[in-house]
């Protein structure tokens, strides 16, 4: 249905879809109140982005029912990929090693003594490649 070489989601659409990867099936309400913990967003601004991403393809919706229920119609790990892609072509070059460096050096976003042991054990899979 949707190729995620062709869509762009917002950050409010990837708000969305991070809910709908985590919940599976979603009412808009359900949504919106996930949302609302941590924003300050109308309920009528979540039907209508949600009702825009069914147009694009980015969501299907069962309306079999009287309350619509959503799920996610794209792949979370495609997405991340696309967007990751995209993101170390436009803001560092090309440059996979500069995106680490600036993630693993960032004072706001702390890696985890887990997270770095993982890190190690890919980098070390990588060498033997």
């Amino acid at each position: 249905m949707s190729n995620t070489k062709t869509i762009r989601p917002t950050e409010s659409e990837l708000e969305i879809l991070q809910t709908l990867w985590t919940r599976g099936l979603a009412t808009v309400r359900e949504v919106h109140e996930d949302l609302a913990r941590t924003k300050d967003v109308g309920y009528t601004t979540t039907l209508k982005l949600m009702q825009i991403m069914h147009e694009k393809g980015l969501v299907k919706r069962d309306d079999s029912m009287r309350t619509h229920v959503y799920q996610a119609a794209v792949n979370k790990e495609k997405t991340q990929r696309h967007l990751l892609s995209k993101m170390i072509d436009s803001l560092f070059g090309g440059s996979p090693t500069q995106l680490v460096i600036q993630a693993l050096g960032d004072n706001n976003h702390k890696a985890s003594r887990e997270e770095l042991e993982r890190i190690q054990a890919l980098l070390d899979s990588l060498k033997k490649q």
